[in-house]
């Protein structure tokens, strides 16, 4: 997808990267409810955080020259990675935007292992998403509310 561009994020986009994720997320907040995990409910304090923690890299997902999303990397022990989270702006979803996105973020980490996010169960095209690119199932849920389960995945390399 040549109209894609995955560009490291520094401090200076955190007004950019939360203004996103709100965008984003609030469709699922309206839904589930999630009102003390949901991204849509972060402070900007919360973005800036993350964008200066050591184990911790932002990227941003420029598509058609706009910047749609973000893509949050964590490094973990034994070269496990997590995802968390990914978003993209609801009117560029469906674009395969997301796809793209994971596959090129995911091989600038040549020593990865494992990858791992999460998402929620209810969410049938995210867990398909995820499944199409190579993550399973862990057996791991966390029921949040009544409306909402998350599963937790990872994608084993070796």
């Amino acid at each position: 997808m040549e109209r894609l561009v995955i560009q490291k994020a520094t401090l200076k986009d955190a007004t950019l990267i939360h203004s996103i994720q709100l965008k984003a997320f609030k469709p699922l907040l309206d839904k589930y409810h999630d009102f003390d995990t949901s991204p849509a409910n972060e402070t900007m304090q919360r973005t800036k955080d993350r964008l200066q923690q050591k184990q911790t890299d932002y990227y941003l997902i420029v598509y058609d020259k706009i910047t749609v999303g973000a893509i949050r990397i964590v490094r973990k022990d034994n070269r496990r990675y997590r995802v968390s989270p990914i978003f993209i702006l609801p009117e560029h979803q469906g674009k395969g935007i997301a796809s793209a996105t994971m596959q090129v973020t995911e091989s600038l980490y040549e020593d990865a292992v494992i990858w791992e996010l999460d998402t929620i169960l209810e969410e049938q095209k995210l867990c398909g998403l995820y499944e199409k690119l190579g993550y399973c199932k862990t057996g791991k849920v966390t029921k949040m509310n009544e409306r909402m389960t998350i599963v937790f995945y990872e994608k084993k390399l070796v």
